[in-house]
């Protein structure tokens, strides 16, 4: 049971990774606020561009880090075969094979002025970035608001097909009734008929184009699209109490597509900064500590040295005693005999032959400065300086250019807004003059005193009109939307 709850719960961590914790949405309606926030928790685009916030943080800590002393470590060791080497036109080697190993921690530090100037270049770097999300986010959330809009107005313009179906089976019942006492003609039922027909046809179509919008704004919002999802957002229109000229000054305060333009520029102001900055010296300090062991893999190899050795200094000593005493001159022959090699010295050998591996004999410490000043690198800084500069001015026209596009933007956003909602009024009086214009065909048809082809006509004249004014108001809060894109921020 204990391994079956384990291995249970690995399969559901990695589902749960799998799923990578997207939303799944369970609930049966959703408003515009839902699908804005859904959106930016789950569609891939907007999360490649957060994504970047971990890379520019990673540049901040690395522009901090080379203010910092470097450290590395290293541990080697060697195994050579005995035999000769020839260096420098001697003969080295031994008759044993060697075993060598060492180890070293050293530490460096560099500076110069561009090291200095880097931390501030990735803060306005990351500054930037996460100005460029702000604006991502405002894009989404404006591409979802336009989608919702376009599924709710599929909606409703599918309620009008579904209030004319019911029209137009009332009008062929009336024209049943009427052909069947006398007052109305069979060409009047197929009329009806025909209408109705086609109009069950346009159900069709209006509900199909309600599911295509919805397949869109759930592609936007980055999940799978639920079963029988309502939306439920109701907007409404309300005079416009927006002043162009606030507009328009919060736009050039908050729009993050020129607060990022902004943020770039600051950067490449500091990158002129740091690429100027390679003409200064640098400093460079190193130092470090390390050891080694050398030692033979043949015990007695030092020890047969030293005996030979010894024995040797023994004969040398002998034979110079030796001649001494020919020449009738002083000499110390007996002392001679006290050169021995003992046994003690043979295990101190031994002993000091055993150090490999980790037994190190520790190296001089040393420590070192250099101060160096570039000359002349075949003008390389001076094309990196040129493009630092050219990139600065570049940032420079781009918020100009921005700025002035702008102002375009809120004017002509905030125009469409004004016009929009002055259309919104008037088609919702052409819509009700042409739904009592309706009416009254339908009333006087039902008494005889009309044609069936006065109805189709009204009810043509009232289907246009309903038409009319349900995309003049989804027209209306797209404008809005679209203003709101412009100055960078909701308003309401």
């Amino acid at each position: 049971m204990m391994r079956f709850l384990f291995l249970l719960s690995l399969v559901g961590a990695q589902t749960a990774s799998a799923q990578g914790g997207r939303d799944s949405l369970t609930k049966s309606t959703l408003s515009m606020d839902e699908a804005i926030a859904i959106a930016r928790r789950n569609n891939p685009d907007f999360l490649q561009t957060v994504n970047n916030r971990h890379t520019a943080s990673a540049a901040v800590r690395s522009a901090y880090g080379a203010l910092l002393p470097t450290a590395d470590a290293s541990l080697a060791a060697t195994r050579q075969q005995s035999g000769q080497q020839i260096v420098s036109g001697s003969s080295l080697g031994a008759s044993s094979d060697i075993n060598q190993s060492s180890y070293r921690i050293g530490f460096g530090y560099r500076l110069n002025s561009a090291t200095l100037i880097t931390p501030s270049l990735q803060r306005a770097n990351k500054d930037a970035v996460e100005a460029d999300i702000t604006g991502a986010a405002q894009m989404l959330r404006d591409n979802v608001a336009r989608q919702y809009l376009t599924a709710l107005q599929a909606e409703a313009r599918a309620d009008l097909q579904d209030s004319l179906l019911v029209a137009a089976q009332a009008q062929r019942v009336l024209a049943q009734a009427r052909e069947i006492v006398g007052s109305g003609t069979q060409l009047d039922v197929q009329r009806a008929e025909v209408t109705l027909g086609q109009q069950q046809v346009a159900i069709l179509q209006a509900r199909n184009q309600i599911e295509i919008e919805k397949l869109k704004l759930f592609q936007i919002m980055g999940v799978q699209q639920p079963a029988n999802v309502r939306l439920v957002t109701n907007l409404e229109v309300r005079p416009t109490t927006l002043s162009l000229q606030e507009l328009l000054e919060s736009a050039h305060r908050q729009n993050p597509v020129v607060l990022a333009l902004r943020s770039r520029k600051r950067v490449a102001e500091l990158n002129v900064r740091r690429e100027r900055g390679e003409y200064s010296p640098t400093l460079s300090l190193s130092t470090g500590i390390g050891g080694y062991t050398y030692g033979y893999v043949n015990d007695n190899f030092p020890v047969a040295q030293a005996q030979a050795s010894t024995l040797a200094s023994k004969a040398s000593c002998i034979r110079t005693e030796e001649v001494r005493a020919a020449l009738s001159l002083s000499n110390n022959l007996a002392s001679c005999s006290a050169i021995s090699f003992t046994d003690a010295q043979a295990a101190a050998l031994r002993t000091q032959n055993s150090k490999f591996p980790f037994n190190f004999t520790r190296a001089p410490r040393s420590i070192t400065a250099a101060l160096s000043l570039p000359l002349f690198d075949g003008f390389a800084r001076e094309e990196r300086v040129q493009q630092a500069i050219v990139a600065r001015e570049d940032a420079q026209l781009g918020i100009r250019s921005r700025e002035l596009g702008l102002n375009a933007e809120v004017t002509g956003a905030y125009l469409t807004l004004t016009t929009a909602e002055k259309t919104v009024a008037l088609q919702q009086q052409n819509s009700a003059k042409a739904k009592q214009e309706l009416t009254l065909v339908q009333e006087r048809y039902r008494v005889g005193a009309t044609t069936y082809v006065d109805v189709m006509q009204a009810r043509a004249d009232y289907e246009r009109a309903e038409n009319d004014r349900i995309n003049a108001v989804y027209d209306y809060h797209k404008a809005f939307a679209a203003l709101e894109s412009a100055v960078g921020h909701p308003l309401r």
